[in-house]
């Protein structure tokens, strides 16, 4: 059995007071919220520390305006992906939150912590006996990346799921450090290296996110997992679109776990700016980043996820919508062998659009009925 190291546990009661010990105690301390992603760790020795700084005095509230969002970062995921107004007006976000491994994880999980969690790669996610047999890597206690063992940096995957939304809703972070509060968009929250992925101070508390929109604006999320629960994505799409009638305005798409950040795919968004959301403008949008990013963090061929990827496309919610004809998704020129994991989720990014086009033509028939399922579930106590 895996057991937590002895620590102490410090239970500050302001943010600025947290930041403060963070800042005296240096790296031997960490922030603990709702720990789903820390105390594992923890348990298999990836972190080494002396001290946890509780967060359990952030608030939790969900405050809606006319076009904006402010989430508390100590709001539960579950929270968050139950929430009607979310729900209605940030349909993408509470989509993200409700993605997040499992019910009860969900229902610990905070926002704050999910925009925060540790990049991921199969040589580090592993018990201390583990990595000391096959040998230590970059990310903790050994000195190259076995992904990429030429390379000067570390490769472990960006896989927050509700990061990518946020920043595809144009979300602000507000931090509270030992020297004052401020705000930083949440694509400037991260750095492309595995090891030091976030570019907030480490004496930093993530307080709050702000989100906003436009009454046109419609978004969705759509991830790709071996199984439909507890795991971290392989692939993930956040999608924004703004909508003038029925062209594109300005468009959104950030994908997750195929970079050590949040991945913008600005091609695509470009492409599609002025242009109607039909079935050859999305399949071609998903031709237009060419790059190609490794597999070897999460251990699994191109083959396997091409084979999966076909089963995501026959299941999702998208494969049953006709628009002037469907779009051939499981048959899309991408799943083939040896494709890169950026053009797996441009792919689910292409779906993404797909049910955000279902959403727009139903009058929203399709999200009220999620609701009142959701609803109903909660009722009786399934999966809330």
């Amino acid at each position: 059995m895996l057991r937590l190291p002895r620590f102490n546990y410090l239970r500050p009661a302001t943010a600025h007071e947290a930041a403060r010990m963070a800042a005296e105690l240096g790296p031997r301390a960490m922030f603990v919220a709702g720990g789903t992603d820390l105390l594992p760790k923890l348990k298999r020795r990836q972190f080494e520390v002396d001290s946890l700084i509780g967060l359990d005095f952030l608030p939790r509230a969900i405050r809606n305006g006319s076009d904006e969002c402010v989430i508390d970062a100590g709001v539960t995921l579950a929270h968050a992906s139950h929430d009607p107004n979310l729900n209605e007006r940030f349909s993408g976000y509470a989509e993200a939150a409700g993605h997040v491994s499992s019910p009860p994880l969900r229902n610990a999980g905070t926002i704050g912590g999910n925009l925060c969690v540790d990049t991921r790669c199969n040589y580090y996610d592993m018990t201390y006996e583990w990595r000391k047999a096959a040998g230590f890597c970059l990310k903790k206690d050994g000195d190259i990346c076995l992904v990429a063992p030429s390379s000067p940096r570390c490769w472990a995957v960006s896989s927050s799921d509700t990061a990518p939304m946020a920043i595809a809703l144009g979300g602000v972070v507000t931090l509270v450090g030992a020297s004052g509060e401020r705000e930083l968009p949440v694509t400037a929250l991260y750095r492309d290296d595995g090891d030091r992925y976030m570019a907030k101070q480490p004496d930093e508390v993530v307080t709050g996110l702000r989100l906003r929109r436009s009454p046109n604006t419609r978004s969705a999320y759509v991830k790709l997992r071996r199984r439909g629960s507890i795991d971290f994505p392989i692939a993930g799409a956040a999608v924004a679109v703004e909508l003038d009638g029925d062209r594109v305005e300005s468009c959104r798409i950030v994908l997750s776990a195929v970079a050590s950040y949040p991945l913008e795919a600005k091609a695509a968004e470009e492409f599609l700016k002025g242009r109607r959301l039909q079935e050859d403008v999305i399949r071609e949008a998903g031709w237009t980043t060419p790059i190609s990013v490794t597999s070897g963090a999460k251990g699994w061929s191109a083959w396997w996820s091409s084979k999966l990827l076909h089963e995501q496309a026959t299941s999702s919610p998208a494969s049953t919508v006709k628009l002037s004809g469907r779009i051939p998704l499981i048959h899309h020129p991408f799943i083939q062998k040896g494709q890169g994991m950026v053009e797996y989720a441009l792919i689910l990014a292409l779906v993404a659009l797909i049910v955000l086009i279902a959403l727009i033509a139903t009058g929203g028939q399709l999200l009220n009925l999620y609701s009142n399922i959701t609803a109903t579930m909660c009722n009786y106590h399934v999966g809330c």
